[in-house]
């Protein structure tokens, strides 16, 4: 017998030996004078003096009866329970509408409810339930706690109710050539088919399987109340070469033990601190606007944010000066070439990268090799750097330590005397620039392009920024002040999110919308379709940052109850969101404060392609206006 079904037998076979013990319980207590008991009346008092519904020998139900919370229900009704079909536990049948309930038929008769049927003795024969239970079980039973072992019969009856009828859906399933998704960013085609099959259903091209989520509950269930039943699966298998066991791809103890060190870096004498370099970089990043915007030339604008963002976050996660808006150099070739392998195999239908000789064979993975070569000699030299700086220190340290000649992540993680592996210190180092550099890249581009579709939010934003932070760098105090400036990002987030699909991988057997996952199942929980689903917002396709009350908090998983995940969700939530949030904010209000933007007639069309984050297939080209002196 399958396990699903299993559970309903034997909480079958629990009530019926519940229900003997019962019956002897009671004869016998009559006998005493303790208790009435006696088939004529159908009733008997329990272990807790309440009375109790035993079936009267002549067909008919007793005018009294034992419910789950143990209060009494007194209404006399004729029996039209099913006599027991003999010594074989039998499968559950349908319940009514409403199981444990008493439903009424067509004709006004009364339909008896599942927990009645199951007390009957309908679906096994008590004679043979002693047999079935293990023996202690039967010795707990025999201790007079029958109405708890009732109960506890009817729960698991019904538990395994649920189960067969778990077992007997069939998830949704979208099958078809792989060329209907192949040239598009996949989480396209992933929405339209989900206005077809639903919230949740299975995708299957070729041997490749996929379960794709669009539900807020089913996500609460994966990324929050039960996280723990899940990895992260074939991202893990894709970034692996890049970040190793960095806190993004790492599972189990290695992520709990990296994100316990590395949280605690991220506090808030940081944040104020970083607050002040993002104003820096952005300063650089505006005077070359200023000569591109003087010379009437458009400004490609995804390439701007990703160089802006690669120099933040260069300095705040190892204290390194890329300085990419301004040059070029080796080590920037070489971050690029590793992105950019990472987004291919993201998309990739085949692992070409597992082939033998690969990487000597394959151009591209050539390039990747040597590129990771670059990267690594670049790290090493920087953390043998930033040892000797600690070495040199007498600061003691403590829990919001904060060096004020170098303020970095990686700085903190050697005075905190974290005991890491070089390799370990390198996979952190490698996703923190990563995660920290393309999203908010991405997060930016989206919400300047969103902006110049919908020029009638400007004045409200530059009137914002003029009026908190004036021509100066901001503070974290003005930052906190820029209200509606934030609300522009957050509404820029849900429009275009970054990552726009969060893939996991099922540990365990599991149930999610009411269908069956199995262990091994790979999960995309798609954020797009989240964020865009006509069912869960107005106008989804509409840009409108005043959706999100202004006076109200930030707009997270939480506040919004799944249905907007701009930096996931649960215990694997990334862990720098105030971080980029204020990252992005302070590189938009500086932006705004000095220049308005459109898209010239010249400028290329404007298209998605995909790898880990959203990208324009042509680039952004603005044209920038240099606004006059409020």
């Amino acid at each position: 017998m399958g396990s699903l079904p299993y559970l309903a037998v034997c909480g079958q076979n629990i009530h019926n030996y519940a229900q003997d013990r019962l019956q002897k319980v009671s004869t016998t207590a009559g006998s005493n004078g303790s208790a009435t008991a006696g088939r004529s009346n159908g009733t008997a008092l329990n272990g807790n003096g309440k009375s109790t519904s035993v079936p009267s020998a002549n067909g008919t139900d007793p005018s009294s009866s034992v419910q789950l919370d143990g209060s009494v229900a007194t209404t006399a009704r004729p029996a039209t329970l099913p006599p027991s079909n003999g010594n074989r536990a039998a499968a559950l049948p349908d319940p009514p509408e409403r199981p444990g309930m008493d439903a009424v038929g067509d004709t006004g008769s009364r339909v008896p409810g599942l927990d009645e049927r199951i007390m009957s003795g309908e679906f096994s024969d008590v004679g043979s339930t002693k047999e079935r239970l293990s023996r202690p079980v039967r010795k707990w039973l025999a201790k007079d706690r029958v109405t708890f072992g009732r109960q506890l019969a009817l729960r698991l009856a019904r538990l395994g109710r649920r189960w067969q009828l778990i077992a007997s859906k069939r998830m949704p399933e979208a099958s078809g050539d792989i060329r209907q998704i192949a040239g598009q960013p996949v989480f396209v085609p992933l929405y339209s088919l989900a206005q077809t099959y639903g919230p949740i259903f299975r995708l299957c091209f070729g041997p490749k399987r996929f379960v794709v989520v669009s539900d807020p509950a089913i996500t609460r269930h994966l990324l929050a109340s039960h996280a723990a039943n899940y990895s992260k699966g074939i991202l893990s298998e894709i970034l692996d070469f890049v970040m190793g066991k960095g806190l993004i791809p790492a599972d189990g103890e290695i992520w709990q033990t990296r994100r316990r060190a590395i949280v605690p870096s991220l506090h808030k004498r940081y944040i104020a601190s970083m607050i002040g370099m993002f104003g820096r970089c952005n300063l650089k990043g505006l005077s070359l606007l200023e000569e591109s915007a003087g010379a009437g030339q458009a400004v490609e604008m995804e390439n701007y944010f990703s160089r802006l963002t690669l120099d933040i976050i260069g300095k705040a996660v190892f204290n390194y000066e890329f300085d990419s808006l301004r040059h070029e150099d080796p080590v920037i070739q070489a971050v690029y070439t590793v992105l950019r392998e990472a987004e291919y195999r993201s998309t990739a239908f085949v692992p070409y990268w597992r082939l033998p000789l690969a990487s000597s064979l394959v151009p591209r993975q050539q390039r990747c090799k040597e590129a990771l070569k670059t990267i690594n000699t670049t790290l090493d030299g920087l953390v043998a750097k930033c040892r000797r700086l600690v070495d040199q220190e007498d600061d003691e340290f403590e829990e919001e330590f904060l060096s004020q000649e170098d303020p970095s992540i990686l700085h903190f993680l050697l005075a905190s005397g974290d005991q890491i592996s070089s390799k370990q210190l390198r996979d952190d180092l490698m996703t923190l620039l990563i995660a920290g550099h393309e999203t908010t890249a991405a997060v930016l581009t989206w919400t300047v392009y969103c902006l110049v579709l919908n020029p009638q939010y400007m004045p409200r934003l530059q009137e914002e920024v003029d009026r908190v932070i004036g021509d100066g760098i901001p503070t974290l105090e003005n930052v906190k002040e820029l209200a509606f400036t934030t609300r522009v990002i957050n509404e820029g987030m849900r429009m275009y999110p970054q990552p726009p699909v969060l893939i996991r991988r099922a540990l365990k057997d599991d149930v999610l919308g009411g269908y069956e996952v199995k262990e091994g199942d790979d999960i995309f929980i798609s954020v797009w379709n989240l964020h865009r689903s006509p069912r869960l917002w107005h106008q989804p396709d509409v840009f409108d940052p005043e959706r999100f009350n202004v006076k109200g908090p930030i707009p997270n998983e939480t506040t919004e109850n799944y249905r907007y995940l701009p930096f996931g969700g649960g215990r694997r939530k990334c862990i720098g969101d105030q971080f980029a949030l204020f990252e992005a904010v302070v590189s938009l209000a500086m932006l705004v404060r000095r220049f308005t933007f459109s898209i010239g007639p010249e400028a290329p069309p404007v298209s998605m392609t995909t790898g880990a984050t959203i990208h324009t297939k042509q680039g952004l080209y603005v044209t920038l206006t240099k606004r006059s002196t409020p």
